[in-house]
């Protein structure tokens, strides 16, 4: 991972970031930039992996989908001042992509928070924003689909490539790439040197 590069990238088009060697100094970082606030997580196997949930239990009041199901969830967490997600792929060029089946995460990316955070291992980061695409749509989307036990031919054929199937049961509905924070919000890209999620 070359942070020079990313850092130069994401901060000409308005980005913040962050680098960390670890997942555990993330969090560190993390906790401490939104104590006391009403934070918000989207659904995310990376922010799973560094138990994020778990560090911010007590220091914020925090809302997740994952441990609390459901559309009273998903309608709390719109009134989060800071939002947490990672992304399906990112560009060293500076473009974050995300695939969503409900909508709720890349809403809350573009729309509704003061802040958000995208926490984001180096296997999500591509050279450019056609790659980083290809990478959301043949790597995170399928690998989500094998894990949500959806059933679709990706699913069906171990999360290997997306088909673009017409399944009732795709996830694959709303996909969107952010060149530049949305008016009115900050957000910033916390990059983690370990391989982290989809």
């Amino acid at each position: 991972m070359n942070y020079d590069i990313l850092k130069k990238n994401f901060e000409k088009h308005g980005f913040h970031t962050a680098y960390f060697e670890t997942g555990e100094k993330a969090v560190s970082y993390i906790k401490e930039m939104v104590k006391g606030k009403a934070v918000a997580l989207g659904g995310s196997v990376t922010l799973q992996e560094i138990k994020l949930n778990e560090a911010l239990d007590g220091e914020c009041a925090l809302t997740w989908h994952w441990l609390e199901p459901g559309a009273e969830t998903l309608k709390k967490a719109k009134q989060a001042e800071v939002y947490i997600c990672s992304a399906n792929g990112v560009s060293e060029t500076g473009e974050i992509v995300n695939i969503d089946g409900t909508g709720n995460r890349v809403s809350m990316t573009i729309y509704g928070p003061q802040k958000v955070y995208y926490l984001v291992g180096r296997n999500k980061i591509s050279p450019d924003m056609h790659s980083a695409l290809m990478r959301a749509k043949n790597v995170a989307a399928p690998k989500n689909a094998l894990r949500l036990n959806r059933k679709t031919p990706c699913a069906a054929n171990g999360g290997d490539r997306c088909y673009d199937c017409d399944s009732p049961e795709r996830i694959c509905r709303a996909t969107v790439i952010q060149d530049r924070p949305c008016n009115g919000m900050e957000a910033e890209v916390v990059f983690i040197n370990e391989d982290l999620g989809y």
